[in-house]
């Protein structure tokens, strides 16, 4: 009876050394975002769409591993009629960036050297939810954590980014906000 208590004992040791030491080896942390703006699976506010003045939110994230070369954000909308349609592709994001403000330009360009691709309806920049009247649609922003610089110039499509940042995901987060008119 003893010996199969201690080897239950050393069992449930052994277990815990385990998850203790492939928790320490992956050191990954939880890549959050949230906004000013809206809450989690909440209304986006009319500002931020195209029954407004159609402009970026502020966002902010934390737990960007210390890995990470460059930020990447792609904003989908699941819901659309005619399947997922891109509102916003924005990549080659500083490491250190923090967050992004409200109103951001829709240059392919920014100061901080990110770049934007464009969206659904063929633009650069930012393009707020603008569904059809019905039910809220769900807009998806998805911020990833990269490995690397991806080689794409200013102006590639959710496709092309998606493509490029396959290998290169250190970490991602997601953010929901809900629209309906």
């Amino acid at each position: 009876m003893l010996l199969r208590k201690s080897g239950l004992s050393l069992l449930l040791l052994c277990f815990i050394i385990s998850a203790t030491i492939g928790s320490a080896r992956s050191g990954s942390s939880e890549l959050t975002i949230q906004s000013t703006a809206f809450m989690a699976n909440r209304p986006i506010p009319v500002a931020y769409t195209c029954s407004g003045d159609d402009r970026s939110p502020t966002l902010a994230w934390n737990g960007v591993p210390a890995a990470t070369q460059t930020l990447a954000l792609i904003v989908r909308d699941p819901d659309a009629p005619m399947g997922s349609y891109v509102h916003w592709v924005i990549y080659n994001m500083p490491a250190n960036l923090t967050g992004l403000p409200a109103g951001l330009p829709t240059t392919p360009m920014l100061d901080n050297g990110a770049m934007q691709g464009v969206s659904g309806r063929g633009t650069s920049g930012y393009h707020g939810p603008c569904p059809p009247p019905g039910p809220a649609h769900h807009y998806h922003f998805r911020l990833y954590a990269l490995d690397a610089k991806l080689n794409l110039a200013a102006g590639a499509n959710a496709a092309e980014v998606e493509q490029a940042l396959k290998g290169h995901v250190l970490a991602s987060g997601d953010l929901v906000g809900t629209f309906a008119r």
